[in-house]
């Protein structure tokens, strides 16, 4: 179930480290070091093949979602059954009022799980899908609230920012796993023209310090997550009304009942987020519910 969560980071990721591969297996990775081409030429090497890298993922974002998650797409030109039907005439509906011109990919994937999610490189190519569990346990009002939160998404251009917020996160990371592990290198040779990490033991120290720094980065993404997802439901109050996006946040909330203990506790960590310790809120990737509502209140 983390899968959905984590497809655009782990091709990101993913992404990432084949370039780190690309670096440190051919000449070009002795150039882009702290003693080859010096800290600017170095950072920027990292923003355009960190930077380069998110925008890779976010271009086959909509590709590794459907095959992840096994997604089965609609046809709106021939929808199958009531079903259907009514997902392609709330997404065109939404659209039409959040100004999309073209219509986004409209799929269903097999899961218990109560969740649907948007993604895409823009406005005009984007996905949008739901999952079975959803539509067997939601009603048409909570359907329509969850849809139009995507469909925000998709308005607010939230895969682009995120692609940027990535991006710079990953320039850094990369800079700072070279530059310590120049520093830990030099420190090792000492005064001596050998020793050092060499060859493999600077390769496993670069990837196991962009690993640690992956992870001490992370409640920054996470921040900036939180944030989308209550202009995501500021956005669905608009093209719906806020009572409805309030009603359907309520009917995540208690769906979440019919997950076991295991399974309730991933769900959690999609719709609601936020429990727990500090540090379960500061990686949390979505508000509190009762937050969420809370501000569509606001609104209303």
């Amino acid at each position: 179930m983390l899968r959905r969560v984590g497809v655009f980071f782990a091709v990101n990721a993913a992404v990432i480290i084949t370039i780190s591969l690309l670096l440190n297996l051919t000449p070009l990775g002795d150039y882009v070091t702290a003693a080859g081409a010096g800290n600017r030429g170095l950072l920027v090497f990292c923003a355009l093949f960190g930077v380069g890298g998110s925008f890779i993922s976010l271009q086959i974002s909509r590709w590794s979602a459907k095959r992840a998650m096994r997604v089965a797409l609609i046809n709106p030109h021939a929808p199958r059954g009531g079903v259907e039907s009514l997902l392609v005439g709330r997404v065109q509906n939404l659209c039409a009022k959040a100004g999309i011109t073209t219509l986004p990919e409209i799929g269903v994937y097999q899961s218990p799980e109560v969740n649907a999610f948007a993604t895409g490189p823009s406005r005009n190519k984007a996905l949008v899908a739901v999952s079975t569990g959803l539509l067997e346990r939601m009603d048409d009002e909570a359907v329509e609230g969850v849809l139009g939160h995507e469909i925000a998404h998709i308005a607010n251009g939230d895969m682009v920012t995120m692609a940027l917020v990535q991006g710079v996160v990953n320039t850094f990371v990369m800079f700072f796993a070279r530059i310590v592990t120049h520093v830990i290198d030099q420190f090792l040779r000492g005064d001596r023209d050998g020793g050092g990490l060499g060859f493999f033991g600077y390769f496993i120290v670069v990837g196991v310090l962009e690993t640690l720094l992956f992870a001490l980065a992370w409640p920054i993404i996470a921040a900036f997550s939180r944030w989308r997802e209550f202009r995501a439901d500021a956005g669905s109050a608009r093209f719906t009304t806020p009572a409805t996006m309030v009603h359907a946040l309520e009917a995540l909330a208690r769906n979440t009942k019919h997950f076991d203990k295991q399974d309730a506790a991933l769900a959690t960590m999609k719709i609601q987020g936020g429990g727990g310790g500090l540090w379960a809120k500061l990686i949390s990737t979505h508000p509190p519910i009762e937050q969420r509502i809370a501000a569509l209140r606001q609104i209303s």
